[in-house]
């Protein structure tokens, strides 16, 4: 490849809410469905660059449009993470999202939110210029204005790239001379204005060479789920290209592997219809494989332990986020803090008690039984996320807890937007802003992040260890204390990183 493959099109955030329902709602005959954890993607032509980007060797740039909210902090940060360069447009209103609510593996109702589309900036330099240079091009159209922006439709068509085009109904026609248009059945009908045939492939047949005709396209490869796709060349039959397997299993995203697969075989010189070949194999092998949670990194992901009684009201996402909605509708600040919490002692309640004094609420982001174990061994934790949980939400100065599953509350942070991140005495100041790796993540929506002073002597691993040294037979952990065990050590006062200037 002699340039990046670029995606082109409208980016939605995918979010899935798993949960378990056991009652139903007592004013309406409804499930009622109790959140248990939920999981964020990039959907739309995030996730096809997603897709693409898992690909060997391969550079891939997204150019789409992004609002200036939560949601487009969190799809920024989540394809950065799978390897994908962002280009951001502007977009007026805010980021678009799909929620999937669901119960044992099944789909209860899906939310969509996010308004009528906004319309997006016009393309910078860079974007024409990475357009220009670009080995191949996926133009993933979701309906929401990316694809008809004046200028980007000037630079794709006059890019010599090879560009694939997965259309929308409510999207706009390609730009003449396109290689490949890659729709499904209800697409291809719609798009087409195709009356039902004899057949389903004398129908996909029909609106694929109108469609064809139409947009003055090379190919169009009709995508017929379980059954392979149908491709239709200029002057020549039709070719049905079949599934290799037949898989039951979540199709979400299984036409945006199709695309992109297509779209990184022409970028390596191959023929449209190998590519559709390779394309309907690697869509297929997709679902049989689970769909899009098997190629993509492990989401991020906010556990809410069970709970009950006062505590346990406190504990989950829906607590938090019912809590920071109040505070922030009344005006108020909201702090949030950290860490692990395994066994519980005097060093953390001061901190904590710290922490309530700094504003009108405290959420605690608390690592989950997973986490804990990948940042301090298999030793750890002592206590459950579970007991944890439950332990800091009957401390009267913690409003409300939150879980997460991965090694940093980055995640956690970004959902919750807090305007104060609070950590024990344990990183230097250097007499400037503390050192925080959360301090830059903050500065994004002008946070700013706080070091309290920490009570001598308090140590979970030191606890830890003087048990076990007063158990017969025990083992004793390490000597070495990392940084990140303890909330911090003595500090002679607390320090605070501001936000920059006009940023709040």
């Amino acid at each position: 490849m002699r340039g990046p493959v670029v995606v082109v099109g409208d980016t939605l955030l995918d979010r899935d809410v798993e949960g378990v329902v056991n009652r139903l709602c007592p004013d309406s005959p409804v499930p009622v469905l109790d959140e248990t954890a939920y999981a964020d993607r990039p959907g739309g032509a995030g996730l096809a660059a997603s897709l693409a980007a898992g690909a060997p060797d391969t550079e891939v740039v997204l150019v789409t449009a992004l609002a200036d909210d939560a949601g487009g902090a969190r799809l920024s940060s989540l394809l950065t993470a799978a390897g994908v360069q962002v280009y951001a447009l502007g977009l007026a209103g805010g980021t678009p999202e799909k929620i999937r609510l669901r119960a044992r593996g099944r789909v209860l109702l899906r939310h969509d939110r996010g308004g009528a589309p906004g319309e997006p900036g016009a393309p910078s330099d860079a974007v024409l210029r990475v357009l220009a240079n670009a080995s191949a091009v996926l133009v993933s159209d979701y309906g929401r204005g990316v694809a008809r922006q004046p200028a980007l439709r000037a630079a794709l068509a006059a890019t010599r790239a090879p560009v694939v085009w997965d259309p929308h109904p409510r999207g706009p026609a390609a730009v003449p001379g396109i290689h490949l248009v890659t729709p499904n059945e209800s697409e291809v009908r719609e798009l087409a204005k195709v009356r039902p045939g004899v057949t389903r492939l004398v129908t996909a047949s029909r609106g694929a060479q109108g469609l064809r005709r139409r947009w003055r396209a090379g190919a169009v490869a009709v995508t017929l789920g379980g059954d392979g796709a149908l491709l239709c060349h200029a002057g020549s039959t039709p070719l049905v290209v079949p599934a290799p397997m037949t898989a039951d299993g979540d199709t979400c995203g299984a036409g945006d592997r199709f695309a992109a697969t297509a779209t990184l075989a022409l970028a390596r010189g191959a023929l449209v219809s190998e590519a559709v070949q390779e394309a309907v194999a690697e869509a297929s092998a997709y679902v049989a494989d689970g769909g899009v949670a098997s190629v993509l990194p492990p989401p991020a992901r906010l556990l809410p332990p069970t709970g009950s009684g006062v505590a346990g009201e406190r504990i989950g996402v829906v607590a938090a986020s019912a809590v920071v909605s109040e505070v922030r509708a009344a005006g108020g600040t909201v702090v949030a803090t950290g860490g692990c919490f395994d066994l519980l002692h005097a060093g953390h309640v001061a901190t904590l008690q710290a922490a309530r004094q700094l504003g009108d609420c405290l959420v605690v982001c608390l690592n989950s039984d997973a986490s804990v174990a990948a940042l301090k061994g298999p030793e750890r934790p002592v206590m459950s996320q579970g007991d944890r949980s439950r332990l800091l939400a009957a401390l009267s100065c913690v409003d409300a807890v939150v879980v997460f599953d991965e090694r940093t509350p980055h995640a956690a942070l970004t959902w919750l937007r807090p305007d104060v991140w609070v950590k024990g005495g344990d990183y230097a100041t250097g007499g400037g802003e503390p050192a925080l790796p959360e301090a830059e993540l903050l500065r994004r929506w002008g946070g700013h992040t706080v070091v309290v002073p920490y009570l001598d002597g308090r140590s979970t691993t030191e606890m830890i260890a003087a048990a076990r040294e007063r158990t017969p037979g025990a083992s004793r952990l390490s000597d070495t204390v990392p940084a990140a065990d303890r909330l911090g050590r003595p500090s002679p006062g607390t320090a605070v990183s501001r936000p920059a200037e006009g940023t709040r």
